[in-house]
């Protein structure tokens, strides 16, 4: 669950390994404080999510330009055949898509379906009312569903020009 809400927030796999130690160390740190009013699961889910915000203020805020080659064209689509890859593909689509969503959104919907949380305990966790949980989970789908269409209809739009 730590990982899956932190890899959510934070693109680079060597950061999120170092961000979950981070969120280890501070619940052992302070599991003698721990007052057990919410589950275990839903206090680290907390901590994890102040270790990525307190990331978010510590990151560079520059983008280097050099990062993609300009007028680099993006590699052409491909046929799927094998299921396995076609899963590898749908994950990552989903991925990118997830990666465009308002911070709120992203984190909704990873706690409620990557990280298998139910409203109440992402409610706790988020400090909000259940029915603000399932508010944003709505709204959080309805932003992602036009750019997992949208990304369906360029990648349907590719293939049809090969």
């Amino acid at each position: 669950m730590v990982f899956a809400v932190i890899s959510r927030s934070v693109p680079d796999r060597s950061l999120v390994e170092d961000l979950a130690q981070d969120v280890f160390v501070r619940v052992h740190r302070g599991l003698r404080t721990f007052r057990g009013d919410a589950r275990l699961s839903t206090w680290m889910c907390r901590i994890a999510m102040n270790v990525c915000a307190d990331a978010r203020q510590r990151a560079p805020r520059e983008v280097s330009l050099d990062a993609a080659p300009a007028g680099a064209a993006p590699p052409a689509a491909t046929v799927v055949s094998d299921p396995a890859f076609a899963d590898l593909e749908l994950r990552d689509r989903v991925a990118k898509g997830m990666a465009r969503l308002s911070e709120r959104s992203r984190l909704v919907l990873t706690l409620h379906y990557f990280a298998g949380r139910g409203y109440e305990e992402i409610a706790d966790a988020l400090e909000v009312p259940l029915g603000t949980v399932k508010t944003q989970i709505h709204r959080a789908k309805e932003e992602l569903r036009p750019i997992l269409e949208a990304d369906l209809n360029v990648r349907h739009y590719d293939r049809g020009n090969q």
